[in-house]
């Protein structure tokens, strides 16, 4: 008897069913438990969640608990400061945000088949980053590409892509996960700025007179990984005047005369930023990070090498050496235009 015989047929529909023929499929009652369970996580509060859903309060904690009944397990803590997951709790919500990324990739995957480019396409990008450098190249992206939208967001997280739920992030990460393609880009370069008006109240700052001044810092810049030492030892030999950790009003607070602050060298193009010798200088390198399975659609595709070119060495404010002057009226001409420079 031939080993390629197969055992059972078609038509026995009892063996060959389908899985939509399932009768417990979608059945279990934990859909709206999740939409909730997910609420609460992300407002770290059932009050807070209760407000967004437009549902009680002692609603969203039945719903909640039910739905740790039926997974058996305990999936918030309580603390001073709200609520906060579990390990398992965590497992849960990082599942639905896998599921919701794929559902929103299958319906782009869909809407594209019927055009090689034609998509929405989900990008997280700083704030700054964006408005200065990405929305100027918009123009003629949109005059090559005129079917692909873009949709710019704020990060959630400067590292992690998967943690954002967009297609890919302009970001600082130096290795990725084996579903992450990283493209690497230019730097970004820091160094202390003071306004015209800090200087002419206080004088000219320097490293032996730090201790006379005020700074302004940013949890942005708090980690002890090595790169922001420079920053932290200056600061240190002062006063912190005040914290923000907005990069466009903490870039404001710097132009009102309040303090010194650390800013991207392209503040320089700004007649009332003054560029500080501190020796303070700080290199940061940028990536750009895409799912590696969104990459097989075309708007995909072209909006990630889009986004190597805008924020590539090219572009003098990005290239490995920090310069304080572009020549390059198209590097410069985001900036101006937002600040009416």
């Amino acid at each position: 008897m031939s080993d390629t015989i197969t055992p059972f047929e078609a038509a026995q529909r009892s063996l060959n069913r389908s899985f939509l023929e399932n009768d417990t499929l979608l059945s279990n009652a934990f859909w709206e438990e999740l939409r909730i369970f997910l609420a609460v996580a992300k407002a770290k509060s059932f009050n807070k969640a209760s407000e967004i859903l437009n549902m009680s309060q002692p609603r969203v904690s039945r719903r909640v608990k039910r739905l740790q009944d039926m997974m058996g397990a305990q999936l918030f803590i309580s603390t001073q400061r709200g609520v906060q997951l579990t390990a398992r709790g965590k497992e849960v919500a990082e599942a639905c945000a896998r599921l919701d990324q794929f559902l929103y990739s299958l319906r782009n995957d869909l809407q594209s088949e019927q055009s090689q480019e034609a998509a929405i396409v989900r990008v997280s990008v700083t704030d700054g980053l964006a408005a200065i450098f990405l929305a100027p190249a918009l123009l003629e992206f949109n005059a090559r590409h005129p079917r692909i939208q873009v949709h710019i967001k704020s990060p959630e997280n400067l590292i992690s892509l998967r943690e954002n739920a967009t297609d890919m992030m302009v970001g600082f990460a130096h290795v990725a996960p084996s579903d992450v393609t990283l493209r690497t880009a230019g730097f970004l370069h820091f160094l202390p700025f003071a306004s015209r008006g800090y200087i002419d109240l206080y004088g000219v700052p320097t490293r032996q007179n730090a201790h006379e001044h005020a700074f302004v810092q940013s949890e942005f810049y708090a980690a002890r990984t090595g790169v922001w030492d420079s920053w932290l030892d200056l600061i240190a030999n002062g006063r912190i005047a005040h914290y923000c950790d907005n990069m466009f009003t903490y870039g404001a607070v710097a132009k009102a005369g309040v303090g010194i602050a650390l800013l991207a060298n392209y503040n320089a193009i700004e007649p009332a930023a003054v560029p500080l010798d501190l020796d303070v200088r700080i290199r940061i390198p940028m990536s750009i990070a895409a799912m590696t399975e969104r990459l097989q659609s075309k708007p995909v595709r072209l909006v990630f090498e889009w986004l190597a070119e805008v924020f590539g060495r090219d572009n003098p404010w990005f290239g490995e050496k920090m310069v304080l002057r572009s020549q390059c009226e198209n590097a410069d001409a985001g900036f101006r235009q937002l600040f009416n420079v």
